[in-house]
């Protein structure tokens, strides 16, 4: 019964054991030996007679045919029998599972800190963010405007939070996956240069903090760039090709350059005759590029390419 109920309790619970007087080391071997072998943490034993008083007693026994409790917790003299022991010892200790627990790492009485003052739509802010001597951030203090209200207060409880899971050895990528492209009130246009649009307070401080302290390849695998990063002329991999312009004159004809490629040979077709279709080579799938100012996709609009998110264009009105 006990070890049915055994694996759902975190703590050990133990049933007194009561054994008879002529109960031997290799019994209270055995018996030692069945509760491992059924997961008990603890199992108490009881020998009649093994005390000078006893609350229940089957007989009634001399004093001079009662054993001692020492014969039993003296050393076996079996050789087997202490085999056995130090085998099960070095079982139970094989079996021994030991927790780490996290260990917190202060910060030094004198640290560096970065202050940034922002601005998310109608909400102006300032957060904190405190290195350790390496440069990693260990703490963060964040402080909005209209101080005294609940979401000042809520930030506040926010940073402390997060401070101690800095200071405990949660990983700052792990922060910033998890509370990047957040949605909530208040949201849109900042006053970052890099960072033009925020989905929220915790997307913006965590991508500002994700962007000071993370490598490139850190922010590029959680698609965390700044403005400038995200703009590329050509497609990487793929040179720029020079392009010759003839021009056309003033009536409308193309001006050749007999220099320039030999001349071809004039087919005539005659009249009523169609010339025959050519295929036009393939070219790839033309894929919509980010926008340059918030990030997201852009959709086609004639020969452009406009946002629909900030309505930023790739150039056209």
């Amino acid at each position: 019964m006990i070890a049915a109920a055994q694996p759902f309790l975190s703590g050990a619970i133990s049933k007194t054991v009561n054994m008879p007087e002529e109960a031997t080391i290799e019994d209270i071997e055995e018996l030692h030996l069945e509760s491992w072998k059924l997961g008990l943490k603890a199992v108490a034993i009881y020998r009649d007679n093994c005390k000078v008083a006893q609350p229940l007693a089957t007989a009634k026994k001399d004093s001079e045919e009662s054993s001692s409790i020492a014969s039993i917790d003296a050393a076996p003299t079996d050789p087997v029998l202490a085999a056995r022991i130090a085998e099960l010892e070095q079982e139970v200790e094989r079996h021994t599972v030991f927790v780490k627990q996290p260990v917190r790492e202060r910060m030094p009485n004198k640290r560096r800190s970065t202050t940034t003052k922002f601005r998310v739509a109608d909400c102006e802010g300032y957060f904190t963010v405190g290195e350790y001597d390496d440069g990693r951030p260990g703490e963060v203090f964040i402080s909005v405007s209209k101080q005294g209200s609940t979401l000042s207060g809520l930030m506040d409880a926010f940073a402390v939070s997060i401070s101690l899971g800095l200071q405990h050895g949660v990983p700052l990528s792990t922060y910033v996956k998890k509370y990047s492209n957040s949605r909530f009130e208040p949201s849109g246009m900042t006053d970052d240069p890099e960072l033009r649009i925020a989905t929220s307070l915790m997307d913006y401080i965590f991508r500002r903090i994700a962007v000071d302290y993370m490598s490139l390849a850190e922010r590029t695998e959680l698609g965390i760039l700044t403005q400038q990063e995200r703009i590329q002329p050509t497609l990487p991999g793929v040179e720029e090709a020079s392009v010759v312009d003839h021009g056309v004159s003033a009536v409308g004809q193309v001006t050749l350059d007999l220099d320039a490629a030999p001349a071809q040979p004039v087919v005539v077709q005659p009249l009523g005759v169609q010339p025959p279709k050519m295929e036009a080579p393939k070219q790839n799938e033309v894929i919509a590029p980010l926008c340059y100012s918030c990030g997201n996709e852009m959709q086609r609009a004639g020969s452009c390419y406009v946002c629909g998110s900030c309505g930023s264009t790739s150039g056209c009105s």
